[in-house]
């Protein structure tokens, strides 16, 4: 318990830093998770109907799904130097596989009764896109984004490595000085978005989920 309270008290003499690398952490966060979004959302809808797309990148997300963050981040390095670029890369490259892939799960997996269902009614093909298909495919999207943004969220940290800022300077310092509690600092609030962020986004995916 004490050093929770060492933490509070280190959290609240430095409230400005703090602040800052949480503003730092969300904007990686952020335009990484927005560029996934942006991309794979797009290209799964053609992956999941276009067999060379489905082969091509699919396979290539999954390459880049077991290379580390930490690799890519150093990669990044010669070509941006230490920046909030070479991050931002890093934890984009993070951010794609899994929302590529859920969103070609979500459409390849549309019964196709349903698509001529929605023509028979006299539905062209952008709407049964957007009314039909997408909203049978959302749920699953989000999950893609759910696990993007929770792996997203707490790898954001790595960004510290290469004084592109955020929370994880928090937690850099707290292991370089071997204090726990300048180390919570920095962990406690990314544990919480990580929470927040999962239990958020699982609550508006069954919301939005078609019943049977």
């Amino acid at each position: 318990m004490e050093v929770f309270v060492e933490a509070f008290a280190y959290a609240t003499e430095n409230m400005g830093e703090l602040w800052n690398a949480l503003l730092r952490h969300l904007l990686l966060v952020a335009t990484a998770l927005g560029v996934g979004v942006a991309v794979c959302v797009p290209l799964g809808v053609w992956t999941a109907r276009s067999r060379f797309a489905s082969a091509t990148f699919i396979n290539l997300f999954n390459t880049l799904r077991v290379i580390p963050s930490l690799a890519i981040l150093f990669l990044a390095l010669p070509y941006f130097g230490l920046s909030f670029e070479s991050a931002a890369i890093a934890l984009t490259i993070l951010a794609l596989p899994p929302i590529l892939i859920n969103t070609d799960a979500a459409f390849r997996n549309i019964n196709p009764a349903v698509r001529e269902a929605a023509r028979g009614m006299g539905m062209g093909g952008l709407d049964t896109f957007w009314q039909v298909e997408f909203p049978l495919a959302l749920p699953v999207i989000l999950a893609g984004i759910r696990t993007s943004l929770v792996e997203v969220i707490a790898s954001a940290t790595l960004a510290a490595f290469i004084g592109a800022g955020g929370l994880g300077d928090f937690i850099v310092l707290g292991s370089q000085l071997r204090n726990e509690a300048i180390l919570l600092v920095g962990a406690i609030p990314v544990a919480i978005m990580a929470v927040l962020a999962e239990v958020g986004m699982s609550s508006l995916q069954k919301a939005l989920e078609v019943p049977a």
